[in-house]
């Protein structure tokens, strides 16, 4: 019997790792929907301006890369915030199989409004600073061994 136990350890949801990091990552989400509704936006579509609001534009690739995202995916978060005024998308002059997407004045205003976002959600996760920092560490460095 203690050998079935243990041959079946790793399926056990305690012995997952990406189970808490599943459940956190849906339930800080959730945290931030009041914050983004005032602000009429997703939380991709928060993750996209947050890009926006730093570098003013990138080719939709970069920003997939930098997201972590698809392109099918982030069609429609460009899209839309297109159709909200706060980013406009075009063919690159040099290259046109790249897709250039800019912050519009009106994306680049959206960015007062959303400065009180990441406190408001720092309130909610309660971490020592400490904390955070070495957390955020970890995540990037999962990150980083992930990527292609």
């Amino acid at each position: 019997m203690d050998e079935r136990k243990d041959k079946y350890a790793a399926l056990k949801l305690e012995n997952q790792l990406c189970f808490p990091l599943y459940a956190c990552s849906k339930e800080i989400i959730r945290r931030y929907r009041p914050y983004l509704d005032e602000l009429d936006l997703t939380y991709t579509q928060y993750i996209a301006m947050m890009v926006f609001w730093e570098e003013k534009q990138c080719s939709v690739k970069a920003l997939g890369k930098k997201l972590f995202l698809d392109s099918g995916t982030l069609t429609p978060v460009l899209k839309s915030l297109e159709q909200k005024g706060y980013v406009k998308r075009q063919r690159s002059a040099a290259d046109e199989r790249l897709l250039i997407v800019a912050i519009t004045e009106k994306g680049e205003n959206l960015k007062e409004r959303a400065i009180a976002v990441p406190q408001k959600i720092a309130g909610c996760i309660q971490l020592e600073p400490q904390e955070s920092v070495a957390l955020y560490q970890l995540l990037h460095k999962v990150l980083g061994n992930m990527e292609e």
